[in-house]
């Protein structure tokens, strides 16, 4: 299905590309969470009239992005769970609840914006987490696991 994109999605394209995709994606995630339409004559000149406005929207969203990366770069949060005694978790810590501590200090911060390349956190220690309030803007904030024992 042929889309044109109302912002910029990561590993597909830029604000007004028209790119081919496959019809589940664009029928289930690009067209309902708003980042693309299908990619008519209309549509097409529907966009071109309000280019300007949607590129001052994405200049807007990137700016306070990267405000957002510049009080989080380098950021430290403290997160305590249960632990045993050898210092594994009882459970782990996922991006829900890193984003949800960083919530507690003012930071708005979709689950989905935390990437956890070594998957959920299992040990008590330090660990290295990336932070993504934008594609283009991607900063690391390192997690402290505490643990907790009754």
């Amino acid at each position: 299905m042929q889309v044109i994109l109302l912002e910029k999605v990561a590993n597909l394209g830029n604000l007004g590309d028209v790119v081919k995709v496959k019809d589940g994606y664009a029928r289930n995630f690009l067209i309902p969470s708003r980042q693309a339409r299908r990619a008519t004559e209309s549509a097409i000149k529907e966009f071109e009239a309000k280019r300007v406005e949607l590129e001052k929207a994405a200049a807007a969203k990137l700016a306070a992005a990267q405000a957002t990366g510049e009080k989080l770069n380098g950021k430290t949060v403290r997160i305590s769970q249960k632990a045993g005694v050898d210092g594994r978790l009882f459970g782990s810590v996922t991006n829900h609840d890193i984003a949800e501590a960083l919530k507690k200090e003012g930071f708005e911060l979709a689950k989905g914006q935390i990437r956890m390349p070594n998957g959920p956190l299992k040990t008590v220690g330090e660990h290295a987490v990336t932070v993504a309030p934008h594609t283009d803007v991607v900063v690391d904030v390192t997690v402290v696991v505490v643990g907790e024992t009754d």
